[in-house]
């Protein structure tokens, strides 16, 4: 499922290739896109949008586009009509324009958020050099190599719904950060004191392990684990990953492994946009001990049902049960696509509570083709409805206990999301608040 925005959103913003003459197939590679949407579209009247009208009106356009960039415009134009997530191009691998680098392999070693009209950092990497460089949680990004961040704001319209529009900021700023590795680039900040700061920092190779799936470019893949202690002093395992890919597996079973008598654990999704929804079932397993519905998939060919696969093996092939305390997951804006799924499938199922920001609202599971032109299109092929019949699309998880992202938190180093969770897990081993999770 992160055939999705995973990758659709980091790479909307690559530049796109110029050519002359006549874009290469263009009529060819519209017909493509547009048949497969219509064959595979998992409701039968495209979510209300006249498909035959759409390539009637728009077709003419693909065949006078003159680059590969005018015909990528016409076919984004027709995936825009049907409104929904998870339909997307991705430009082909040759993609780029004379002298403009599309290499973004490396980060500067920090995360941003949008707050109000505030580009917050939010988490910096106690390794990166950002962090070696002095930045700090709850600065707030003002520009990039001199470009004002304000630009990325105007460029937005201004009826965009505040869930999208925390995602599109996020992506365009990420365009400007990211960069070839060992590259350099200017950053201006305003602290919590209100003073102007710059500083130089160094790109870096993301931590991870590499990992890759059809044609879609490389991803790395974190897990992490870490034993923190609740306000009355339990022991709580905390654990996040950043994608959903089959390298997570393993990995995830050991930090599992580790805070098997913990009072609770805490698992972090923020951030996390998605991956392949069949990973769901092997990782609820470890927190329910019998098969239960997280959700169901609706496409044209019938409904496919996610169902809980209990773990009950460790990662040194001994025999163990499902862990069965107190389970809290953080989320925020930046959640999305199969985390969205496992969030609310496990919430709707009353086995888990959840902390943080209302997430993407983009949960729909995709496939990608590649057309004729090179090009990859992403299309969503089905819907995902939780066990208790909660529609994701457009909706979002909405958290039990909804936790403002504040710039004095991350100013002070206060993670607020993640202090609720500790706090509630104190409650429920004491059973004082039925709030979600019940002693057994």
């Amino acid at each position: 499922m992160w055939r999705t925005l995973a990758l659709a959103g980091a790479t909307a913003a690559l530049p796109l290739a110029v050519s002359s003459g006549q874009a290469v197939r263009g009529v060819e590679t519209f017909d493509a896109a547009w048949t497969i949407i219509r064959d595979t579209h998992f409701d039968p009247a495209m979510n209300g949008v006249d498909w035959t009208a759409v390539r009637r009106e728009l077709k003419p356009l693909a065949a006078a586009a003159r680059t590969e960039a005018e015909l990528r415009e016409v076919i984004r134009g027709m995936l825009g009509r049907l409104g929904q997530s998870h339909f997307a191009l991705i430009p082909s691998g040759a993609a780029a324009v004379a002298g403009v680098s599309l290499d973004e392999s490396g980060a500067p070693g920090f995360d941003v958020r949008l707050v109000g009209r505030d580009l917050l950092v939010t988490h910096v990497d106690a390794l990166g050099s950002a962090a070696a460089s002095g930045v700090r949680t709850g600065w707030k990004l003002t520009a990039v190599d001199s470009r004002p961040v304000s630009q990325i704001l105007d460029a937005l319209p201004g009826a965009m719904p505040e869930r999208l529009r925390q995602v599109e900021v996020w992506r365009m700023a990420q365009s400007w950060l990211r960069g070839a590795q060992g590259s350099s680039v200017e950053l201006t900040f305003e602290d919590g004191a209100g003073r102007q700061v710059t500083r130089v920092v160094t790109r870096r190779a993301e931590a991870g392990q590499l990992a890759t799936v059809g044609n879609l470019p490389t991803m790395f893949v974190r897990v992490e684990s870490a034993a923190r202690r609740s306000p009355a002093g339990t022991a709580v395992g905390v654990i996040a990953f950043n994608v959903w890919m089959p390298a997570v597996d393993a990995l995830f079973q050991r930090a599992v492994d580790e805070h098997r008598s913990a009072g609770g654990i805490v698992l972090d999704l923020r951030g996390n946009p998605g991956g392949l929804a069949g990973m769901l079932m092997g990782i609820s397993g470890h927190f329910l001990d019998e098969r239960r519905p997280l959700g169901v998939m609706k496409t044209r060919d019938g409904d496919l049902k996610f169902m809980s696969n209990p773990r009950l093996v460790s990662s040194t092939g001994e025999r163990v049960e499902p862990f069965a305390g107190p389970l809290a997951i953080l989320v925020d804006a930046l959640t999305g696509s199969a985390s969205e799924c496992f969030t609310g499938g496990m919430q709707s199922l009353g086995r888990a509570r959840v902390f943080g920001q209302i997430s993407m609202g983009q949960a729909l599971p995709a496939l990608f083709d590649k057309l004729p032109n090179g090009d990859v299109l992403i299309h969503a092929y089905g819907d995902f409805v939780t066990a208790d019949g909660t529609r994701l699309e457009g909706r979002g998880v909405i958290p039990d206990e909804a936790v403002p992202l504040r710039r004095e938190d991350l100013l002070e180093g206060r993670d607020a999301t993640l202090e609720r969770a500790l706090a509630w897990i104190d409650r429920g081993r004491t059973g004082s608040g039925d709030d979600g999770w019940l002693p057994r």
